[in-house]
């Protein structure tokens, strides 16, 4: 069982930054597929961002230039560094992780590639 905890998310303004940190348990969390996904109201949750165990990434395309997503494995944690933030960036953001590292790419930018999930955090950006 994995457990993931959220933080970070908050109010901010246009072309605001917060940075969200997902912290997970697991002996193992070097080798552990970590993504970032979010919902907006009356929206189906879609894909953010996501790293792998050898520091690969991929960002959706919406978020590219602006987000980061990276990992500090001696701390089990990944963030989510999130600059020029935009009011369609406003959801909830939820933390998501697969205790493995066999998986395809394309797979690894879907919610079904993901065995856990965090509570989620509210980032909302005011215009």
């Amino acid at each position: 069982q994995v457990q993931l905890v959220e933080s970070g998310g908050g109010l901010v303004q246009v072309g605001g930054s917060l940075r969200l940190s997902c912290a997970a348990s697991g002996r193992t969390f070097s080798i552990y597929l970590m993504g970032w996904f979010r919902q907006a109201p009356g929206k189906e949750r879609e894909f953010v961002s996501r790293i792998s165990w050898d520091y690969t990434t991929d960002y959706t395309d919406s978020v590219k230039g602006r987000f980061t997503i990276s990992r500090d494995n001696a701390k089990n944690t990944v963030y989510l560094q999130m600059n020029s933030l935009k009011p369609e960036d406003t959801a909830v953001y939820f933390c998501a992780a697969r205790p493995s590292a066999s998986y395809s790419r394309t797979e690894s930018m879907t919610e079904v590639a993901y065995d856990y999930w965090g509570q989620g955090t509210q980032v909302t950006v005011s215009s």
